[in-house]
């Protein structure tokens, strides 16, 4: 969530010296044969829109509690998320009392979550969906709440015990690097030693990168998803920061991504009030190709129709959650247009047309099919059908043809090339 706060090296050091030999005894266990994840994760989690409120007396309808996430349950089921295949409900920072319990165990804050997590879990299970939580690799969560450092496996077991079924694990407050690897790696193992299936969520790049190129050979063999970059914000600007970090660095990052583990370029914000509407379906649009998990971070008791509807589009989920597992890239930019293509089941292609202009009106831009799925996607020919912003069926297209678009400024045209 963050980067690095405080100096607490020695102090994760030395809190982890009881568990090295321990942790180099089951080194040789498959950590992250636990099977899950085969495609990206998709649900809600609750950071970027409602961050560390914690405030219940002021803002009952928007701090960290039992009752938001219970809302966000009903309406999950209700308003046909699940349906759509959002099925994690996520807590992030924040929902811890300030101290462990006398057994050494997190506990949540008495006051916002009166019933516990157990029974919030049991909840959120009746509802057919599935919990997910927050924890620290190192001595303090990122807000300042317990961290995990020298209680992996109490924290991994507590986890099972109250029907957890992901952890969000962050990275803040452990400046040794080979305590934050170590850290990320035992809890890996701590969490299926439990025998609970436990979706994995890891910032350990993100936390690496500004000291030593990650290994993403170790991330993958210990996390489902991994965090590259920094927190996403309600803005346009952090929206292009991401998707410029991601071309920048797709050579090294996209071929690791996966069944099983994917790289994760934050939550959708969309819905919220800092993208324009073809922002938003831009957003949308470049987490499909880019197979990113697909957690929204909202309020879904205000959600307009057409935010719904882009949201739940099943045609574009159907792009992120295709069973290849390959994540997309950017293959050209040109005259301020991007162009992305993912490698589909079935010998389909999704194609991305990105206006990067924001300035003027709309632009046409005209590729070869020939250039299209590595020269192999129309092949003597396909079928092209837009899919965003709007819907139409473009018809057949023969190899030796090209292909129009019309981009709106910061908006994307996303098309699903079938093979015929």
């Amino acid at each position: 969530m963050k980067l690095f706060r405080g100096d607490s090296r020695l102090v994760c050091e030395l809190a982890l010296r009881p568990l090295a030999l321990v942790f180099l005894g089951v080194l040789e266990v498959k950590a992250l044969d636990n099977g899950l994840a085969r495609t990206p994760t998709m649900g809600w989690l609750h950071w970027e829109r409602f961050m560390c409120n914690v405030d219940c007396q002021e803002e009952p309808d928007s701090c960290i509690s039992e009752q938001l996430f219970m809302q966000m349950a009903e309406l999950m089921v209700s308003d046909g998320w699940k349906d759509a295949g959002y099925e994690y409900l996520c807590i992030d920072d924040c929902w811890m009392a300030p101290e462990r319990d006398s057994k050494g165990r997190l506990q949540a804050d008495p006051q916002r979550f009166p019933s516990g997590i157990q029974h919030l879990a049991n909840y959120v299970h009746s509802k057919g969906l599935k919990l997910g939580i927050y924890a620290d690799v190192g001595n303090k969560t990122c807000a300042g709440f317990p961290g995990s450092f020298g209680y992996y496996d109490i924290d991994a077991q507590t986890f099972a015990d109250w029907g957890i079924d992901l952890l969000k694990f962050d990275g803040c407050h452990c400046d040794s690097l080979t305590s934050l690897a170590d850290g990320y790696k035992y809890m890996s193992l701590a969490l299926n030693r439990t025998g609970r299936s436990i979706v994995y969520s890891c910032e350990w790049p993100l936390y690496m990168r500004p000291f030593q190129k990650p290994n993403y050979t170790d991330i993958r063999y210990y996390c489902n998803h991994w965090r590259n970059y920094d927190d996403v914000y309600d803005s346009w600007e952090s929206i292009k920061n991401i998707l410029t970090w991601t071309t920048t660095n797709q050579k090294e990052i996209v071929d690791v991504a996966g069944p099983g583990g994917w790289n994760d370029p934050d939550m959708l914000v969309i819905g919220n009030f800092g993208l324009s509407w073809d922002q938003q379906v831009t957003q949308m649009a470049l987490w499909a190709i880019m197979a990113a998990p697909l957690l929204m971070s909202n309020d879904l008791r205000q959600i307009s129709s057409q935010v719904k509807a882009l949201l739940q589009n099943e045609d574009v989920i159907a792009i992120n959650q295709d069973p290849l597992g390959k994540q997309g890239y950017c293959f050209r930019k040109e005259d301020n247009i991007e162009v992305w293509e993912k490698p589909l089941s079935n010998l389909a292609w999704a194609v991305a047309v990105r206006n990067l202009q924001e300035i003027g009106g709309p632009r046409s831009y005209t590729i070869q099919v020939s250039s299209l799925g590595q020269g192999i996607a129309c092949n003597p020919g396909c079928i092209v059908t837009q899919l965003l912003p709007v819907k139409e069926r473009l018809g057949f297209y023969e190899w030796t043809l090209t292909l129009k678009t019309r981009i709106n400024p910061s908006g994307t045209v996303l098309l699903r090339l079938d093979y015929v």
